[in-house]
């Protein structure tokens, strides 16, 4: 299977960076994950301490990822990330002198991780914008597929990593030394790539495509295509709901269900499924990029996802809510990259880091009200219902969206009209964008 992938995606220098670099950064931040908590509550800041810079850094995130998309179409998605890395490099090794001199106070954290956010919310749109720019059409899916399984084999390496150094040093030190480490070797291979599209990418062809197209007069930002695309509209419908779902099941009810009956140890292998089918899921999206209805298939996979879902607490004991999370995390993984592959090609390479920002912000966005609406549901009826009412959720979602023809033909002209090519200039064309639920999280 690493065959194809050595003699596509793997076999372009830039892309080779991209991924390492951001297998790196994402083990530094699991680290962050675990040393900002430890530095507070070791402290005795409390929770009130903890959760008020958590917030610190969560608002400027959410806030700022429609910004970061505008950046990226203007300033180019590589320096977005270039920025947004070298500068957090410097924060986070702020952090590391504050843990050596244990300073936790509000005054010094907050700030600090204010700023840490709003870089990671300039960054998140630049992310998914970025490989358009390095790789052509047939390299693009398998590509996609593994930078995801890269930042995900990062986010199992990283708790373990950060988890192990703070309990080696008793500081959080070492930990906010890493993720210093980690930001700064990421800015290093991004410094590394090209500035311009890669010759042959698909960014390269879809702006030679624009730069021939006659102007129609139909252009516009990306709420003149919100306003105009039926797809874009279904998308965004079918991303809220789905993500309104997902976050209270994994953040609420999951843990909610495995302390009721399966135990702490039982929680962490359920976390362990889901990662790796999740995995497995975002490996087999590489061979996805040639579809004949894209959309249509992502569906079906996420229908699966949704019934998968649902079975979580009735599959038999913690082995079958296991085996129920794996697929919850194959499928969500197969049928991300699969539409997110096809965003990348349908949209117009001046407007990907907009359309990507709006996803993201719905994505993001969702997350509090989900938690605040799960806790609700699940101290009323218990953690078990809860799963096949957010199974429930997903599927009316994405059979929403299989009602709309737009919806259904997303993607699946691709060999009929230039990739990405005039989303501003044709108002009728399919243009538009899915990077379906989510959580990346």
């Amino acid at each position: 299977m690493t065959g194809p992938w050595r003699s596509g995606p793997l076999a372009v220098r830039s892309f080779r960076w991209l991924c390492g670099g951001q297998f790196a950064s994402t083990i530094g931040d699991y680290c962050y994950a675990v040393a900002l908590p430890w530095l507070v509550l070791s402290a005795h800041g409390g929770a009130i301490l903890l959760g008020t810079v958590l917030a610190c850094y969560g608002v400027p995130r959410t806030v700022l990822i429609p910004v970061g998309g505008v950046l990226a179409d203007k300033a180019g998605p590589r320096t977005v990330m270039l920025a947004a890395d070298a500068a957090r490099c410097v924060l986070v090794a702020g952090l590391a002198v504050l843990a050596a001199r244990d300073v936790t106070s509000l005054a010094a954290l907050g700030p600090i991780a204010a700023l840490i956010g709003a870089g990671e919310g300039l960054f998140i749109p630049a992310s998914f914008a970025i490989m358009p720019t390095l790789l052509d059409s047939k390299r693009l899916a398998a590509g996609n597929a593994l930078s995801t399984a890269a930042v995900q084999a990062g986010s199992l390496l990283g708790p373990a990593l950060g988890g192990g150094l703070v309990a080696a040093t008793r500081s959080s030190t070492a930990a906010f030394a890493v993720d210093a480490a980690s930001f700064g070797v990421s800015a290093l291979t991004l410094l590394l790539i090209p500035r311009r599209p890669a010759g042959g990418s698909v960014a390269a062809v879809a702006a030679d495509a624009e730069a021939k197209a006659e102007p129609d007069g139909a252009g516009g930002g990306v709420l003149s295509l919100l306003r105009r695309s039926r797809e874009l509209q279904v998308i965004l419908v079918v991303v809220i709901a789905a993500n309104l779902a997902s976050g209270g099941m994994g953040d609420v009810a999951l843990p909610a269900l495995a302390h009721a009956s399966y135990g702490a140890a039982g929680y962490g292998a359920l976390l362990a499924c889901f990662a790796v089918g999740g995995i497995a899921g975002t490996l087999g999206a590489a061979r996805t990029g040639h579809l004949r209805a894209p959309a249509t298939f992502a569906s079906a996979v996420f229908l699966a996802e949704a019934a998968a879902i649902a079975l979580v607490p009735f599959a038999g004991g913690a082995a079958g809510a296991a085996v129920m999370l794996g697929v919850v995390g194959a499928c969500n993984g197969l049928g991300n990259v699969t539409m997110l592959t096809v965003v990348q090609k349908r949209v117009s390479p001046g407007l990907l880091g907009r359309v990507m920002g709006v996803l993201m912000l719905c994505s993001f966005g969702s997350f509090p009200l989900s938690v605040a609406v799960s806790g609700v549901l699940v101290r009323h009826l218990g953690p078990a219902p809860f799963f096949p009412v957010a199974g429930a959720l997903v599927g009316v979602a994405i059979l929403f969206g299989l009602t709309q023809k737009e919806f259904r033909a997303f993607g699946a002209r691709d060999e009929v009209a230039p990739e990405a090519a005039n989303v501003a200039a044709e108002p009728q064309a399919a243009t538009e964008l899915k990077a379906a639920e989510g959580s990346r999280k």
